[in-house]
């Protein structure tokens, strides 16, 4: 069972893209720097396990073919793509291997852009890099970007996908944000429309002024996980859980009332 447990953690990490200590390098010109890539992000939501409601046993994660009807190991899998229907060309780990070149092994950067320039809806997922063995021209590089005040624009493979990324400077490291092409972002380009008066909107501007602050992650916590903490703690003392109350809100249909009253509520908060 153990045993078990062990290649479902395996698995989930699979999926979940995790790479923990990911030997690579960074191209930086024709200077070549080894480094070592880890997840900046861990997840800290509590986790569930499926069990059968009838004992409680923990459900198996098992890989069935219907044609054969019996379960299959992971030596007799194969990946197919389905040119159509029912009918699939397999590839293999040496095929995929064949369409990668040798630089895109390492980190390759292209060119160097102001980070306002990047609009944060095509970040995906961030990474450490670390030094890997010689540190002195990663150390020159992280001064280099430091002092530069840009960010490396670099493409690189992560799980047999080519991904451009963002290489910066932040918290005292070098992280590496994998970005979204284009054809994934499906937001488009929607026209300002002003159906409001000029009064609405300086008092909406003022109520943004009221309301801004220096960003504090610190203080940002996740309010539903300390509750579910705090509900299976209550669970294992079988305790009930009491609903959370919610704060009741006035409802305002004026929105120039609706902005007078938040702003007013805000100065007297202060």
């Amino acid at each position: 069972m153990k045993y078990k447990r062990l290649v479902f953690f395996i698995l989930e990490h699979i999926i979940n893209g995790d790479v923990m200590n990911y030997q690579t390098a960074i191209s930086f010109g024709l200077v070549h720097i080894p480094v070592l890539m880890n997840n900046a992000i861990k997840n800290n939501d509590v986790s569930f396990n499926l069990l059968h409601k009838k004992c409680k046993e923990r459900l198996e994660y098992i890989r069935y073919c219907p044609h054969c009807k019996t379960k299959v190991k992971n030596d007799e899998i194969e990946k197919g793509y389905e040119y159509k229907k029912d009918d699939y060309v397999t590839f293999t780990d040496n095929d995929f291997a064949k369409l990668k070149s040798e630089n895109d092994k390492i980190i390759e950067i292209i060119s160097f852009v102001d980070i306002n320039e990047i609009d944060p809806i095509y970040y995906e997922k961030s990474y450490t890099l670390t030094p890997n063995n010689s540190s002195k021209a990663f150390n020159l590089f992280k001064w280099a970007l430091r002092k530069s005040k840009k960010v490396a624009i670099a493409k690189t493979i992560l799980r047999n996908k080519l991904y451009y990324v963002v290489i910066r400077f932040g918290y005292e490291n070098i992280i590496m944000d994998t970005l979204y092409y284009e054809e994934e972002i499906k937001l488009q380009r929607e026209k300002m429309v002003k159906d409001f008066s000029d009064n609405e909107l300086n008092m909406a501007l003022k109520l943004i002024k009221a309301m801004s602050a220096k960003f504090t992650p610190e203080e940002y916590i996740d309010e539903y996980q300390n509750n579910l903490k705090m509900a299976i703690d209550k669970k294992i003392k079988r305790k009930d859980i009491k609903k959370i109350k919610s704060k009741k809100k006035r409802n305002i249909n004026d929105l120039m009332t609706a902005l007078e009253e938040s702003l007013k509520e805000q100065n007297e908060r202060k």
